[in-house]
């Protein structure tokens, strides 16, 4: 018998019709199925026709695997579920946000919020279609980014996810989509999902709706507006992303009007897919619909129901599989959660496996390894590097700029917790979800590019905590200081007090007070700048989390390249002032620096 499903001349809409027409509750369940790559095996790929497996945050084959490693892994998962009774191809998930930030030896770009103040849409695109081979190469199909939240509250741990607080910069930048996905065609239908080739991958705008709106910026915090601010300032990005056929939508953690977003139908169902027209799928965030139960997570079937019968289709169950697919099949059957919702899941699950080539290429493709970490990519890195960086302070005299520096000086002290430490430059999610320190991956650091632009003549005096002979008695031109925050991310990095880390504020100030000095905050948001230090100070750069290129960094403040990074969002003279701003980021307050500043050279 020939199936139509099988058949890559038929129309997509006919294949998902055949195809679901073959399947069994049991594999239509399996296909809303997620699981975490640590509990997936031959047999419940095979015989549980389980959709899809993803890595979490450091989720890795082993430590500092390489692509080929990643790919050898993936396959190996697809050949399997390659051998269910249908052989519907899974699809592979990672958090690749800043590049395959999962993978040792990839290039890892800026994130979103140096992104931002670049307010170069076209930049990223090129950075999204160059994690979507990165991210191939490795043998995964679909990445959970673009982050296209708008973050009113630089308190809130995933702030760095965010491009922007301004909304119109946000849908600005989620040209990334168009990268990761390739380009639709003039005439695509508004909607449908769009995946143009073996070299791109499956894209997911989250985290809908209102993540970056919460109360006091805590992360799976509360948003507290009316329907009409909600879609004007938080859901507009969206709007922008299913226009260039996003493939899947991510739902938040966080909760509107105090209603978890993991089982607000009005919002999924009612808006987003009729409304807007959404024709891929919804998934949920790791173990998100979890939280529609209580505290202690029991009745969790309540939590099944209550999401799945919301709009989500696909779950990302983690771990707890089996009980999922148990309960839910129990609410199918009893008439609780209706077959037509397991239907509309399926076919719109099926749909972006269809676009995204998974039945014909369900394999990698070991062509593209060659290109992951290449000078190609990494100097794209390098050059969103150098338009990222904002300039907030140049000479203490106007007269008289301290920047751009002299190369060739006799002698320069570099310092500071962040010069030469790679995974503080790169920040959460690389390598593990919440990132780490050191030379965690292949890259350049601050002091590696300081060390390669400076003339032969020039003495180096490297010293991350320096002493106060090292300060008064060695006769230095100028001093460098990279100081900042340390890798987090979601709620570990809600931050209340955003002071510069204690050691960073007194390296900045020991050194200032008897040298002429660069401070270049490495960070994830706007940090309190305190009147002495921008007193003392000659030079102050955001370099926000720059990742792998710090090349970048040197080609700017050396002046082989102007500044050209304006602000994101506005930096706040102090964290007692953010409470008394409105939900549209206006504060009654003079802020330090206004949305969109930034200095240059001339």
């Amino acid at each position: 018998m020939d199936f139509v499903y099988k058949n890559p001349n038929e129309p997509i809409e006919a294949r998902v019709r055949d195809l679901l027409s073959c399947m069994t509750l049991k594999e239509k369940i399996g296909q809303m199925t997620q699981i975490e790559r640590t509990v997936a095996t031959p047999s419940s790929l095979i015989d549980l026709s389980i959709g899809s497996i993803l890595s979490g945050g450091g989720s890795a084959p082993f430590e500092n695997a390489m692509s080929s490693d990643w790919a050898d892994m993936v396959d190996g998962f697809q050949k399997s579920a390659l051998e269910s009774r249908l052989g519907i191809p899974l699809i592979y998930g990672i958090d690749a946000v800043h590049g395959n930030n999962n993978v040792y030896g990839a290039t890892i770009f800026p994130h979103n919020i140096g992104l931002g103040a670049t307010r170069d849409a076209d930049l990223a695109r090129r950075i999204g279609a160059a994690t979507a081979l990165e991210v191939k190469a490795s043998g995964v199909h679909y990445t959970f980014a673009p982050c296209v939240a708008v973050s009113k509250d630089p308190r809130w741990g995933r702030c760095f996810e965010s491009y922007s607080e301004d909304t119109e910069i946000v849908r600005k930048m989620t040209s990334f989509v168009s990268g990761l996905q390739g380009h639709p065609p003039e005439g695509h239908k508004h909607g449908y999902p769009f995946v143009a080739g073996r070299e791109n991958v499956v894209a997911c705008a989250k985290h809908f709706v209102g993540d970056g709106g919460t109360y006091k910026g805590v992360n799976e915090g509360d948003t507290v507006l009316s329907y009409e601010e909600l879609e004007k300032i938080h859901m507009t990005p969206y709007l922008d992303c299913i226009s260039q056929g996003v493939s899947t939508i991510m739902a938040s953690y966080s909760s509107w009007n105090g209603h978890k977003l993991h089982g607000d139908h009005f919002l999924l169902t009612e808006i987003l897919k009729e409304k807007l027209g959404f024709k891929g799928f919804v998934i949920s965030d790791y173990e998100g619909i979890d939280q529609l139960c209580d505290p202690h997570g029991s009745d969790y079937r309540h939590c099944v129901s209550s999401a799945i019968n919301a709009g989500i289709d696909m779950v990302m169950v983690g771990v707890r599989f089996e009980q999922f697919i148990e309960d839910l099949t129990s609410l199918v059957e009893s008439g609780e959660v209706p077959i037509s919702r397991i239907d509309d899941a399926v076919e719109r699950i099926l749909r972006v496996k269809f676009v995204a080539g998974l039945f014909e290429f369900p394999l990698s493709d070991s062509s593209l390894l060659d290109i992951v970490g290449c000078e190609l990519h990494r100097d794209l890195a390098r050059e969103a590097v150098r338009k990222s960086l904002v300039l907030l302070k140049n000479g203490k005299d106007c007269s008289k700029p301290f920047l751009p520096l002299d190369m060739n000086a006799k002698r320069i002290l570099v310092t500071g917790t962040h010069v030469d430490n790679l995974g503080y430059q790169c920040g959460g999610w690389t390598k593990t979800g919440r990132g780490g320190s050191g030379r965690i991956t292949i890259g350049t650091t601050i002091l590696d590019a300081i060390k390669a632009t400076v003339g032969v003549e020039t003495e180096v005096v490297y010293k991350p905590y320096p002493s106060k002979d090292t300060i008064e008695n060695n006769r230095i031109s100028f001093a460098i200081v990279a100081v900042g925050e340390v890798p987090y991310s979601e709620t570990s990095g809600d931050n209340s007090v955003l002071r510069i880390p204690v050691d960073g504020a007194e390296i900045i100030s020991s050194v200032a007070d008897k040298i002429p000095t660069l401070v270049i905050l490495i960070s994830g948001r706007p940090l309190v700048l305190e009147p002495w230090l921008l007193e003392k100070t000659e030079a102050v750069v955001a370099a926000w989390l720059p990742g792998t290129e710090g090349q970048g960094i040197t080609d700017v403040i050396y002046g082989s390249h102007n500044f050209k990074g304006q602000l994101p969002r506005t930096w706040f003279r102090g964290v007692e002032h953010l409470d008394h701003q409105p939900n549209d980021g206006v504060s009654s307050s003079e802020p330090l620096f206004p949305l969109g500043f930034g200095l240059r050279y001339n």
